[in-house]
């Protein structure tokens, strides 16, 4: 059985580019088994990241188990954690939220002021999140870089995001914003205090019930 404890977190840097290949063969896999697109990218792109110190990466030893880079949209006005990955045999141990919670302390230390985003179809990413003060948007509220976008194109399911003008998908949207910490921001902080049910359900057309259309069964769906 892995234990979080003997696993290496850190920022990644030019030593870790040998991972690169088992970085992407994990993707790979990942996004078989779940059916839905993990966007892919060059040996070229991750390379950049790592040496830049826009990343996580996580080690048993010399073993790679997980991963987790930084991209920034809008002239540093938005932040994205993508490209998530945990290896299947170190799953279930706490790995993935880890992972996430380092790369947003990196992103809050090197861009502060920036909103923090993502697009998630996985229930345990979404509670990670929510449990780092990000809460459910539409995408309307999300960085409209079409180089962010652009990267969807890989999942099975930009036909839906094409369809939708993209305003919706299976996705749903995250973000953290860091003006909610500011005292005199309306209402303080208190949008943290609501449940991520209650969250989702502000996002359902049909009130959070189960109707056609709503949240719950497009995660039937998926």
């Amino acid at each position: 059985m892995k234990e979080l404890k003997d696993i290496k977190i850190e920022v990644a840097g030019s030593d870790h580019i040998k991972y690169i290949d088992d970085i992407n063969d994990a993707i790979d896999i990942a996004s078989k088994q779940r059916g839905t697109g993990i966007a892919r990218r060059t040996f070229e792109y991750l390379e950049e990241k790592m040496n830049a110190g826009k990343a996580i990466i996580a080690l048993d030893n010399e073993k790679f188990a997980g991963f987790c880079y930084i991209e920034v949209w809008q002239e540093k006005g938005f932040v994205a954690n993508s490209g998530l990955i945990v290896v299947e045999e170190y799953r279930g141990i706490g790995l993935a939220k880890e992972i996430k919670r380092k790369a947003f302390q990196l992103s809050r230390q090197r861009y502060p002021k920036s909103k923090i985003f993502g697009l998630t179809t996985g229930l345990a990413v979404m509670k990670i999140n929510h449990e780092l003060g990000y809460r459910p948007v539409t995408f309307s509220e999300l960085t409209d870089d079409d180089m962010f976008w652009n990267g969807c194109k890989s999942c099975v399911n930009y036909d839906i995001l094409e369809r939708t003008e993209r305003t919706k998908c299976l996705c749903t949207g995250m973000l953290y914003n860091p003006a909610w910490e500011e005292p005199n921001f309306p209402n303080g902080n208190g949008i943290r205090k609501r449940s991520l049910l209650e969250n989702i359900k502000k996002l359902n057309p049909v009130g959070g019930k189960k109707g056609k259309g709503s949240f719950f069964n497009l995660r039937k769906k998926k």
